[in-house]
């Protein structure tokens, strides 16, 4: 009686645990690979599973912002550790970390670590990348190769830091400083990095925002392509031709221009101009260049906004004379044609607003200033931008409205069809505003001061009349006609309570009476489902394991009547054994509590028994640890097999047959193979012509909440593979057997 309780009690615990997910996650499962550390929701990795795991130590920077974290990788995956431990392990270090799940910032990782040193080993080889699989965030934590152009390089105290380009996107690389290359000649190379990939990301909201490499070898960083030493010696690309065909030149590679500079904003950009136009040309050097001075720039040739620019370039003074640019008049269709963009202009407009605004330039000062006004030029609106806001204190007094002339470089924004967005000017100085006609007298403020009045006054005197009406009504009011309107409205207010009354109780008795009509036919619905499957899986499978046997004795009556005796016995005993499961089927009176019940066991033996005096042969195999389920997955998954296991000898013509039950952490597998003739899914009979083998199999998986996969092919055997999750309780189903039938 006492192991009946504790049974009892586990099964119990069992379901409650299905009902509870948290509960289950703080089982004692654990976790041995960063593969299945990977796998996890953010709400799984959240209930600290518990993880144990052996790699190499692939990442393991010394600087403050990782304060003691690192990389580890084993053979299913990389896998970030977050350690707090002032203790921190060395690249190439073979660990045992153990720890918790945890959601972390992008992807899962492992938090409250304790690692400890069990060797050295080389690195994990690099899986070669593409830029866009690099960029997607997907291979966080693994060791790839990838390649790309050197777009930016700079040597730190303990990195060599890149910027490359690849495939239209551009990312980091954190390179070991013991290299000893000159970070100027980089610029410009093809290279390919062996490393970490390491994802920065928006915690909050858990979203990626860029990628980078960390590479810890010398060996991992690959050099395939110099840069182009000769691009000094190369012929000036005109300005106007950065973004037109060329005949020669390489994918990424770097031009070489020269202009006279127009306008500069330190450590961001500089405009450039020759006789063909003007450009835009980004760079990030801080100094200063001088109005008409003739600067030579090498840079990579690139789009933004649908506009040409010279991005990542290197700008070198030359001695040629000093050349100012005057700007040119242009009309607002010259420019909506995409004309005269880096060029200097001059463009009227009318004031419609004015501010100043803090700078958003990387290498301003945090208190720098910028000012910004708004034009009107006919249906138009653009601005024009000073990056200080000294000089432009009298702008101020400008009234709103005034017709101005502003001169400056133009900078454009078009959309992919080649149409005008944005257009603006930036100023060199407040002298490049010049005010060609003030507004009229009645200006937009004076007019929206004089309608405030107006309103204010009309206002006045509408308060005034609304006080003197309220004083007549109160006077005319009698005290007869105010108790008749209170008793006529005590009695509508009775008459409706009593009416919201009885219609609500009448209601409550439909709605009642609706849902126990719809409890009842939904389980009388599933009951007769149930009775249907059940006679179906055990009585029919029975009669023909039957007829088996009785065909069997049948062939061996007049030549062996001791076998057929055999066999006759058997079909006797099956016939016995098919009564009592239609009568379990009926009554539901099995209690699985009181015996011992092994799934595999009873796979086995269930097809030993059907196939005897066949020529087939059946295999059952198990992978993962072996468990107990549910009585109901239980129950399903033995009546699955025997379904299948019935198919394959009416129709398959089949030799052996293989049962391979698998258990994994979240499900369990029943896959069924033969070797039979094979058949056409898509092509299969079904009910409507009297099989209900394969309808009935469907129709248990999708109970348990599970998925069917039949594939088969004519000449090509059959594998008939059902995945059920473990925590799942099958709709329709109570968590406790009912009382069995007296």
């Amino acid at each position: 009686m006492t192991s009946r309780w504790f049974h009892a009690a586990g099964l119990a615990i069992a379901a409650l645990l299905a009902l509870n997910p948290a509960a289950a996650a703080s089982s004692d499962e654990v976790l041995t690979n960063a593969a299945d550390i990977l796998s996890l929701t953010a709400a799984q990795a959240h209930h600290k599973i518990k993880v144990s795991i052996t790699g190499v130590v692939t990442v393991a920077e010394v600087s403050p912002n990782w304060k003691g974290k690192f990389f580890v990788q084993d053979a299913t995956g990389g896998v970030f550790v977050n350690n707090t431990n002032k203790l921190q392990p060395l690249v190439g270090d073979l660990v045992q970390v153990d720890g918790e799940s945890h959601p972390g910032g992008y992807a899962p990782d492992i938090t409250q670590p304790v690692w400890k040193k069990l060797g050295t080993a080389p690195l994990p080889p690099a899986r070669p990348v593409s830029a866009e699989r690099l960029m997607s965030g997907l291979e966080d934590g693994q060791r790839v190769e990838v390649s790309g152009v050197v777009r930016f390089a700079q040597r730190g105290a303990t990195k060599l830091l890149l910027e490359l380009a690849s495939g239209g996107y551009r990312f980091r690389a954190f390179v070991p400083v013991s290299i000893n290359i000159d970070p100027g000649t980089l610029v410009g190379a093809t290279v390919r990095l062996r490393g970490t990939a390491a994802t920065s990301f928006n915690a909050s909201l858990r979203h990626i925002l860029t990628v980078g490499m960390y590479v810890t070898q010398n060996s991992d960083f690959i050099v395939d392509q110099p840069a182009d030493n000769t691009i000094l010696q190369q012929p000036f690309t005109p300005l106007d031709g950065i973004a037109q065909y060329r005949s020669s030149g390489s994918p990424g590679g770097r031009i070489r221009v020269k202009g006279v500079v127009t306008y500069q904003r330190p450590g961001e950009d500089i405009f450039l101009h020759d006789a063909t136009g003007g450009l835009q040309v980004e760079y990030r050097e801080t100094s200063h260049f001088a109005p008409g001075e003739v600067v030579e720039a090498v840079g990579f040739p690139d789009l933004s906004h649908f506009l040409p620019v010279l991005q990542d370039a290197t700008l070198i003074r030359t001695t040629e004379s000093r050349e100012i640019i005057s700007p040119a008049i242009v009309s607002l269709q010259q420019l909506s044609d995409g004309l005269h963009h880096a060029d200097p202009v001059i463009l009227q407009g009318r004031l419609l607003d004015r501010s100043v605004r803090h700078t958003s330039s990387p290498t301003a000062h945090p208190g720098h200033l910028k000012s910004i006004i708004i034009l009107q030029n006919s249906n138009f609106i653009f601005t024009a931008e000073a990056a200080s806001a000294e000089g432009f204190t009298e702008l101020a007094s400008i009234p709103i409205g005034s017709m101005l002339e502003v001169s400056g470089v133009c900078l454009l924004q078009l959309d992919e069809e080649g149409k005008i967005e944005t257009v603006q000017i930036l100023l060199p100085g407040a002298d490049n505003v010049r005010i060609i006609k003030m507004p009229g007298w009645w200006t937009p403020n004076r007019l929206l001061t004089g309608l405030t009045a107006l309103l204010s006054i009309l206002l006045v005197a509408l308060i005034w009349s609304a006080m003197i009406l309220r004083k007549n009504s109160a006077l005319r009011a009698s005290i007869s006609e105010k108790v008749n309107a209170q008793q006529e409205l005590q009695k509508a207010h009775d008459l409706l309570e009593w009416r919201v009354q009885e219609r609500t109780k009448q209601l409550k008795f439909e709605m009642t009476a609706r849902k126990e009509s719809e409890v009842q036919f939904k389980a009388t619905l599933i009951e007769r489902t149930r009775l249907a499957q059940e006679l179906h899986d055990t009585l029919e499978q029975s009669l023909t394991g039957i007829g088996l046997q009785l065909d069997t004795a049948g062939r061996l009556s007049g030549k062996e009547p001791e076998r057929a005796v055999h066999h006759v016995e058997l079909a006797r005993s099956m016939m016995t054994q098919s009564q009592i499961e239609l009568r379990r089927s009926i009554w539901d009176l099995r209690s699985r509590e009181l015996e011992e019940f092994d799934l595999c066991s009873a796979l086995l033996a269930s097809g030993q028994q059907m196939l005897d005096g066949t020529d087939i042969q059946i295999r059952v195999t198990t992978e993962g640890m072996v468990r107990p389920l549910s009585e109901v997955m239980e129950e399903n998954l033995l009546r699955i097999g025997q379904e299948a296991l019935t198919n394959v000898i009416k129709h398959s013509s089949a030799t052996l047959v293989t049962f391979e039950l698998k258990f994994n952490a979240q499900s369990v597998i029943l896959k069924i193979t033969d070797n039979g003739r094979g058949f056409n899914p898509e092509n299969s009979v079904g009910a409507s012509e009297g099989h209900f083998g394969l309808v009935g199999i469907h129709e248990r998986t999708k109970r348990l909440d599970g998925r069917l996969t039949i594939t088969s092919a004519p000449g090509a055997g059959t594998v008939l593979a059902v995945e059920i999750p473990i925590n799942h309780i099958p709709v329709g189903q109570p968590l406790m057997n009912p009382p069995p039938l007296a």
